[in-house]
């Protein structure tokens, strides 16, 4: 034991993280403070114990109806609006990437000028900044039930997120080959082409396959407010209290979310 204190005092104390906050009894004011408006803000959630008491059975029935799916009572509407899903998804993914390149190009401040990239800049806002159900709600109105709202919501959300990462990834590009392809003599779409294209393409493809899984799960949800898809038939099997017809619908958008997962995965690694 002596010999431990000996070296202790040689070696010193080992080195430790300091807090974030150095003031510990500040640090434990903060974390009584933190526990005590969770169980404020808790207290302040009405529950109604006795309606929850008869979803439960709800719930049940629901859940056992996945042992018994239901494929054939409304196989036209499930297979039907699960087609119209799957064309919304890929129609509004193609023409969501197309638009979103020039955008992403445009909000890189290594590439573009500043005008330009205040107003790519800009429209990426607006479109972050709007959920896709509340621009579904508008479109709807707009151009009334059907798909065509739902592949403009779509488009729409998909520009709002592959221009930002997209923008991002080419501002944090290697400089170096992308200046040595410049210094060449090249043009600005040669420089593009050759010096920031081979950098991002994997990046692009990766985020693409995600997106496409995105706003297939999304064209399910937007279905809910009359803006084509699966989600149309699911909501009224809801309503119908059709539970093995859900049960049925959701089997199948995890089967396709699964097959899409594994499909990005196989095209993401031969990119890479």
């Amino acid at each position: 034991m002596s010999t431990h204190r000996e070296l202790d005092d040689m070696l010193g104390k080992g080195w430790r993280k300091p807090h974030f906050i150095r003031r510990k009894w500040l640090r434990y004011a903060l974390i009584l403070g933190f526990l005590a408006y969770l169980v404020a803000a808790f207290l302040t959630i009405e529950v109604n114990w006795s309606r929850v008491y008869e979803g439960l059975e709800r719930g049940r029935q629901f859940i056992l109806a996945f042992t018994s799916p239901d494929f054939t009572s409304r196989s036209g509407d499930i297979w039907g609006g699960m087609l119209e899903s799957i064309i919304m998804t890929v129609a509004a993914s193609v023409v969501g990437i197309a638009i979103s390149i020039p955008i992403a190009l445009g909000a890189a401040r290594n590439v573009a000028p500043l005008p330009v990239y205040m107003i790519c800049r800009a429209i990426i806002a607006v479109s972050r900044a709007l959920q896709e159900i509340i621009v579904a709600i508008l479109l709807v109105a707009i151009f009334g039930f059907g798909p065509l709202a739902g592949f403009l919501t779509l488009s729409f959300a998909t520009i709002g997120f592959l221009s930002k990462l997209l923008a991002e990834d080419i501002e944090s590009m290697d400089r170096v080959q992308a200046e040595a392809i410049r210094a060449s003599g090249a043009k600005w779409m040669q420089w593009i082409n050759y010096g920031v294209q081979p950098q991002v393409m994997p990046r692009l493809i990766g985020l693409s396959m995600y997106r496409i899984d995105i706003n297939f799960r999304e064209s399910a949800i937007l279905g809910l407010v009359g803006a084509g898809g699966i989600g149309a038939t699911l909501n009224t099997s809801f309503d119908r209290y059709e539970y093995d017809t859900a049960a049925a619908i959701l089997l199948l958008i995890i089967g396709i979310v699964m097959a899409l997962e594994y499909l990005s995965g196989i095209v993401r690694a031969r990119v890479q």
